[in-house]
């Protein structure tokens, strides 16, 4: 599968004996995920295996899903571990100034003064607002907030750039 993707979810577990998943869900709200298609399942790493017609639902604590031609357990179990993943091209299209975290990820960040501080490598929630996390050519890892106005000032995704209010020795 060429182009880029976005990881959705895994298969953590099995669910009855009729070939029934467990999915752990990244998606919010947690059952969202069945709203995306194609599913591409990857095993093994690189090697995808496009799936249609997943179906699911909650419950209690997770997901149970079903997927055209796992039929018992033991199908079900060859999935365990299984990324769930979509094209970049099945997210909607977002208003201006809002980005995909995927979008955002390879792109090069420099402050104000046009000091590079690195690519960013990816971005997590810390429960107050996401960070950016970059990695320079000298392995040196910065942890940036994402507070649009704040510390973030542009991303131009044209130029593969996102320019930030951040001192190179923070």
């Amino acid at each position: 599968m060429n182009g880029r993707r976005v990881l959705l979810g895994r298969i953590v577990g099995v669910h009855g004996v009729r070939g029934a998943l467990k999915i752990e869900s990244f998606t919010e709200p947690r059952e969202a995920i069945f709203g995306y298609r194609p599913w591409l399942l990857e095993r093994d790493p690189e090697r995808f295996e496009q799936i249609a017609g997943a179906q699911g639902h909650t419950q209690s604590k997770g997901i149970v899903a079903t997927l055209p031609g796992v039929a018992d357990r033991d199908a079900a179990a060859g999935l365990i571990g299984a990324r769930i993943w979509i094209p970049r091209a099945a997210l909607p299209e977002l208003e201006a100034g809002e980005f995909y975290q995927t979008d955002l990820e390879g792109l090069q960040v420099v402050n104000g003064a046009g000091e590079d501080l690195g690519r960013v490598s990816h971005l997590f929630d810390n429960g107050a607002h996401d960070v950016l996390v970059t990695r320079d050519e000298a392995g040196r890892e910065r942890l940036i907030p994402y507070v649009v106005d704040v510390y973030v000032k542009a991303v131009d995704l044209g130029a593969g750039r996102i320019t930030v209010d951040w001192d190179k020795n923070d």
